[in-house]
């Protein structure tokens, strides 16, 4: 009679602590919710596990995509913290989408007007833009690798059978039997049956884990999906189409799949932990492993494209949420004959509190047609997405950008903003800008060299070849023309040889068709290409002894001569200021050094 009070006793309270365990996972859902609602515009404040970001672009090594933009670009405009900015991603299907749709600009316009509609939606919607947000944070992240890749190291694993398996649950079941005639007997054949199952057991779960946490996520995945389906949202009913296609192969798969894990991602159920022991007695989990590896490796690539499907979802989610939380944005528009026809203005988020949009006289890009002809890039009021207080700029050019300044004038931030921006029209379609009129390109630069050690090559080998690989791209066939970004063009080399070449090498790019921007300390070149490159500049002021660099774009060649007088406000010797204006004064009036 003990035992029994004692058994009920602790049978009630392992069933109020699973009612518990269940009203606390419903109180973090409902509170989760309502954060969906209240943080809608706010900077995405994510974080990332250790490496993760290495393992995020699974996806996008996967791709083979003529137009993505290489190492060296991605790189130099810092889109590891671009892409960390935009992601409001809950999964690893959407945050490995999102990667591989920055990374991957687009060159049809169908398809960004088909993201727009997506975006649009669902910044318009909010109820439905929040249940769509709870189905995916359900989804989850597959762990420390790509779910692409999980889903690769399915073919690394033989297809398995179940017989010996059910040799043994056959003999359990006989012992069992036995038990009715010799209970001793009955019973030490099953715990040696048992014993026997749970050693083999966490032999060959170690062998598949890795391939659990796919299924486990694809399952997931299959759940969120069917819930997503059952909404019926307009909006996505092309997208869900596919999904509920390539769904149908896997009937199977999901049917019993209890039986290799819960599907219920929620943690601290002591349900989990009674049935895990279920598992290693009987198999069970192993037996279904099994069946639904043969499923996945039949339908393999339907696996991938429902992935791929939902993590597209997903990524125009965060892209609606990453546009409200900017300052202002437009929508891109994209000239058709390589002329911008009219830079109107799109501003959709008129509040522009937190950018000074205050320009210098650059013409105002609100018409692209200039007295001397039709620009082919237009920009009003455009901002770097990554400074907090950032200095709003405005350009308009007929031909690419010869940009000169100081150091820390602003020429490097000006070069990554108009790439930044050129990569956002053709991959979110948001640009951080009043208005944005421009072609599509190819995007290359060439700015944040440094030696490599490893080739043990020296910083202009570096230079130049970043420089051939912008040349050799132009000799692609069949392909877009190509917009480049180059900072300090040959800086690893001497003066005479770098102007030399430098400006050879900007001219083969205009001749090779190339949009270039290009920013520089050497005001020869503004002469020796004002023909091929319009002339702008940054300048800055000296006011009591201090330094200000006011990052306003002005047009025509930098004429101030700072750099000398900066040395006065820096307490060099006055002897050493004046020696050197003069030594500066002569070269400027003969071209000789004294």
């Amino acid at each position: 009679m003990e035992y029994i009070v004692l058994f009920a006793a602790l049978f009630l309270l392992f069933i109020v602590y699973a009612v518990r365990c269940v009203i606390e996972d419903r109180r973090k859902m409902r509170a989760f919710e309502q954060s969906l609602h209240t943080g809608f515009g706010q900077p995405s404040g994510k974080s990332y596990p250790k490496g993760r970001l290495d393992t995020i672009a699974g996806h996008y090594r996967k791709q083979n995509t003529a137009y993505s933009l290489d190492d060296i670009t991605w790189n130099d405009l810092e889109m590891d913290r671009v892409f960390r900015q935009i992601d409001f991603t809950f999964s690893s299907a959407g945050e490995e989408a999102l990667y591989t749709l920055l990374r991957c600009p687009c060159s049809n316009e169908e398809e960004l007007q088909k993201r727009e509609n997506l975006i649009s939606y669902f910044m318009e919607h909010e109820e439905e833009r929040v249940k769509l947000q709870m189905f995916f944070a359900k989804i989850g992240k597959t762990g420390k690798y790509s779910i692409y890749d999980y889903v690769s190291y399915l073919d690394n694993l033989p297809a398995r059978k179940n017989t010996k398996h059910y040799v043994v649950l056959a003999l359990m079941l006989a012992a069992v039997m036995l038990c009715f005639f010799e209970v001793g007997t009955g019973l030490l054949v099953l715990c040696v049956l048992f014993c026997y199952n749970m050693i083999s057991y966490f032999a060959e779960k170690k062998e598949i884990d890795p391939y659990i946490t796919t299924f486990g996520y694809f399952l997931r995945v299959l759940a969120q999906a069917q819930q997503l389906a059952a909404l019926r949202l307009p909006a996505i009913k092309e997208q869900m189409e596919e999904i509920e296609q390539c769904r149908k192969k896997f009937e199977s798969f999901r049917r019993f799949s209890f039986l290799l894990m819960y599907q219920n991602t929620m943690s601290g159920n002591p349900l989990e932990i009674l049935f895990d022991y279920v598992r290693m007695g009987l198999h069970l989990n192993l037996i279904k492993f099994n069946q639904m590896l043969g499923c996945a490796k039949k339908n393999q690539e339907d696996m991938i494209r429902i992935i791929e499907v939902m993590g597209y979802i997903e990524a125009m989610l965060s892209i609606g949420n990453y546009r409200a939380s900017m300052p202002y944005y437009c929508i891109p528009e994209f000239s058709k004959d390589d002329r911008a026809q009219q830079a109107e203005k799109k501003t959709s988020k008129g509040d522009t509190g937190k950018a000074n949009t205050e320009k210098a006289d650059t013409g105002k890009a609100d018409g692209a047609k200039t007295d001397s002809g039709y620009v082919t890039f237009c920009a009003d009021g455009i901002y770097h997405p990554l400074i907090s207080s950032p200095v709003a700029n405005s350009v308009q050019l007929e031909k690419g950008m010869l940009l000169t300044g100081s150091n820390a004038s602003g020429k490097s931030t000006f070069l990554k903003t108009i790439a930044i921006a050129q990569i956002f029209a053709q991959t979110i379609h948001t640009v951080p800008a009043q208005s944005f009129v421009t072609s599509f390109y190819r995007v290359y630069s060439s700015m944040a060299l440094r030696d490599d050690l490893a080739s043990k090559d020296s910083y202009f080998i570096v230079e130049i070849k970043s420089l051939k690989r912008i040349i050799d791209a132009t000799e692609e066939p069949g392909k877009m023309r190509i917009m480049c970004f180059v900072d300090e063009v040959l800086r690893g080399t001497n003066t005479v040889e770098r102007i030399a070449a430098a400006s050879e090498i900007l001219s083969d790019l205009v001749k090779k068709g190339v949009f270039c921007f290009a920013a520089t300390h050497d005001i020869e070149l503004t002469q020796l290409l004002e023909t091929q490159y319009e002339n702008y500049h940054f300048e800055e002021t000296i006011e009591g002894g201090d330094v200000i660099f006011p990052y306003m774009l002005c047009k025509g060649k930098a004429e101030s001569r700072n750099a000398i007088r900066l040395l006065g406000v820096l307490g060099y010797e006055k002897q050493i200021i004046r020696k050197a204006e003069q030594r500066a004064e002569h070269f400027i009036e003969s071209g000789e050094w004294k």
